[in-house]
């Protein structure tokens, strides 16, 4: 089959993450002994994913859920330093860069967006355009981000490749007509594997 586009998750597809680090390196500067459950922050995780709420607003829950009193800089250095590159999905991408086109499509909030974005220069030039579900209002695994990158980016589904860490992302992408790889950052051999009946142009 000959792939005409290529459509990437970021978080551990393109860059591999842990909001543990943060998390611990928090604890370790407040004096907690146990972190604000999951449960409370995952809504306002959520609602800043989505845009709902600021930046600001997000901000000043998560600092106030540990404690964190010191500096705002010093918490959003914490805060964003949980990322580093899965190098062989990054040279694949590169493989492709000018000869087939490469997307970004991510459940992200503004804060870790503009952070990766300063720090990985990849970003702004290997790929043509992404959605960012902060942005863009809704996410991943909700039929709509599928149909608005189908639009925005004027791709055939049929003859693009979805790739997503999440079972439920990469689902949804497969139900909007997609052809799609779950990918798991430990096995790329699994990936190669996979992607090695398909051309690409």
């Amino acid at each position: 089959m000959n792939i005409q586009a290529v459509i990437f998750d970021i978080g551990n597809v393109l860059l591999n993450f842990d909001y543990f680090i943060a998390e611990r390196a928090l604890l370790s500067h407040t004096g907690m002994e146990t972190a604000p459950s999951i449960e409370e922050l995952h809504p306002h995780r959520m609602a800043h994913e989505t845009g709902t709420i600021s930046r600001k607003e997000f901000i000043r829950i998560v600092r106030e859920a540990f404690a964190h009193d010191g500096p705002e800089d010093h918490f959003m250095e914490i805060w964003t330093r949980i990322f580093h590159v899965n190098t062989p999905m990054l040279e694949w991408a590169r493989s492709l860069h000018g000869k087939t086109p490469l997307y970004l499509l991510s459940n992200i909030g503004c804060i870790h967006h503009d952070h990766i974005f300063e720090e990985y220069d990849f970003f702004g030039t290997l790929f043509a355009d992404g959605i960012y579900s902060y942005k863009a209002g809704v996410m991943k695994p909700d039929p709509r981000i599928f149909e608005l990158a189908t639009t925005q980016f004027g791709v055939n589904p049929a003859t693009t490749l979805y790739i997503d860490d999440l079972e439920e992302n990469a689902r949804g992408a497969e139900s909007s007509g997609f052809i799609v790889h779950h990918y798991d950052t430990t096995r790329h051999d699994l990936f190669k594997q996979r992607i090695s009946s398909l051309s690409f142009s």
